[in-house]
Order: structure tokens, then sequence, then C-alpha cells
């Protein structure tokens, strides 16, 4: 799905990862991080998609959001195990949207 977000400005977070080989328990903290991060003050959407490559772009209202986002203990420990056992790499940025548009 497309995420319906407002008219600009706001801002993406795009996290890109290679997961390691036998990722056990990615799928289900993946999709509990999802609901996890809906119900944070701010958060706007989320798109994903995953093959080789993992792409996941998150919109929030505010940079002050994100540090929260970042901060949750939920998510401190999700981040954790993606740098223990998950992950082969991975990357963030965060990103201000100027202009979208659809059709």
């Amino acid at each position: 799905m497309i995420a319906q977000t407002p008219q600009p400005p706001y801002y993406a977070v795009i996290f890109t990862s290679v997961c390691t080989p036998g990722n056990e328990g990615y799928s289900d903290m993946a999709a509990e991080m999802e609901v996890l991060a809906r119900q944070q003050e701010g958060f706007l959407g989320v798109e994903s998609a995953r093959n080789e490559v993992g792409i996941t772009v998150s919109y929030w209202q505010s940079v002050e959001a994100i540090k929260k986002w970042k901060a949750n203990a939920r998510h401190l420990f999700a981040q954790q195990q993606g740098r223990d056992k998950w992950y082969q790499d991975y990357k963030v940025r965060i990103c201000l949207v100027e202009h979208d548009y659809t059709f």
C-alpha cells in the first residue's frame, strides 16, 4: 500500500537493509514495530518492500517525532536485535519531503 501522507512538508525515514541468512524472528518483530510505530505521536504512514534489499520508508510530522520513535524502548530492543543477528548491512536516511504528487 502507498501511504496516504498529508500535504508537505513532512519527514521520511528511509531504512534500507540486507538481512542475514536464516533471520528467525525478523518478520514477527518487523510486524510488531509497524504496529507500535502507528501508535506514536507524529506518525503519518509507512511503505515497505523486501527482496534481496529491503526498503522501509516511514513518514513523520517532525524530527522530534522521529527522535522519540528512535528512543522508544521496544524499538531500541529491535534495533539491537537487528545489529546483532538480522542485518548484514543497513543504512538510515532522514529526509524533508518538500513536494509530492500523485495521479
